[in-house]
């Protein structure tokens, strides 16, 4: 038996005895996503978290995405496996930050991306995720001014795409994303002209604009079993092309930046997760004060 493999069993055995479900995003290893009770984009991992009767979540992501799972789900337990796996888009800003922000911008209507933090989320009037931004933002009074953080990208896009003029921003991106021009994209593209390219709305707009499709990555897995077309080129951590050729493997996926790697989201492995389930440590805990008033940014989205 592989130690893989033997590691996976230990892990299925742990959950079981915790009363535990495990939760990997789509940018985690392979090998984590395939023992995963749900595998997914964050919002949506946390939300069906929140319906079963799991005592324990074990959070294969980064810290904000524990955080919110925390949020969605108060009565539980939720571990995230290596304590620093951070995201550096969501430690762009702070509560204090926004606050001051807010001064500037006071009759702006404050939409805060998912992808970012508890406190952050706590100071926001709405949230948002990079599949729903336009619903979003298209659901608040044209009148008002719309005031986006983190991630500049992704409020350049639900800018263009949304034809609102009144939308302004934090200076925050991801890494990742923002790195991949629309050269190197241009040169994948002349590479391989028979592919559909797909991006994330977190890229830069410029490369967004030559997309055939902007997807989250859950709407990208959904968009590649749909479409009949047999050859993908893929905008986003290269985590996403496993749970892609799972679900389409009869098709074929390119990176557009084989570069395109989150050291965060490669920093859980096998062994940290079943250190995790034996210890139920390390547990986040967001304070009750700041999830009341970050879970209601949370429902207000949900509400639309």
């Amino acid at each position: 038996m592989s130690e893989i493999k033997r590691l996976q069993l230990k892990i299925r055995e742990l959950l079981k005895k915790r009363n535990a479900i495990l939760l990997a995003h789509n940018y985690q290893r392979p090998e984590v996503q395939d023992v995963a009770d749900l595998c997914g984009d964050s919002l949506e991992l946390s939300m069906k978290a929140s319906k079963t009767d799991a005592d324990v979540i074990i959070f294969c992501g980064v810290r904000f995405m524990a955080e919110t799972a925390s949020i969605l789900c108060p009565d539980k337990k939720v571990i995230l496996p290596v304590r620093d796996a951070g995201c550096a888009m969501a430690d762009m800003i702070n509560a204090k930050q926004l606050r001051e922000k807010k001064k500037e911008f006071s009759s702006a209507v404050v939409v805060s991306y998912v992808n970012t933090t508890a406190e952050v989320k706590a100071e926001s009037d709405l949230c948002c995720t990079s599949a729903n931004v336009l619903k979003v933002v298209d659901s608040i009074d044209p009148s008002k001014t719309i005031f986006m953080t983190p991630d500049r990208n992704l409020a350049r896009y639900a800018k263009e795409y949304s034809k609102r003029e009144n939308i302004f921003w934090w200076n925050g991106y991801c890494p990742v994303h923002d790195n991949l021009t629309l050269e190197q994209v241009q040169k994948v593209k002349a590479q391989h002209p028979d592919a559909l390219f797909i991006a994330h709305p977190e890229c830069r707009i410029e490369v967004l604009r030559v997309a055939d499709a902007i997807k989250s990555t859950s709407g990208m897995i959904k968009y590649a079993k749909e479409v009949d077309h047999k050859k993908f080129i893929i905008a986003t951590e290269i985590g996403i092309l496993h749970p892609l050729k799972k679900a389409c493997p009869d098709k074929e996926f390119i990176p557009a930046d084989s570069g395109m790697i989150c050291r965060d989201m490669k920093k859980t492995g096998l062994k940290e997760i079943v250190n995790a389930l034996e210890r139920l440590e390390p547990e986040v805990k967001v304070p009750d004060e700041i999830r009341k008033r970050a879970i209601s940014a949370v429902e207000r989205m949900l509400a639309l």
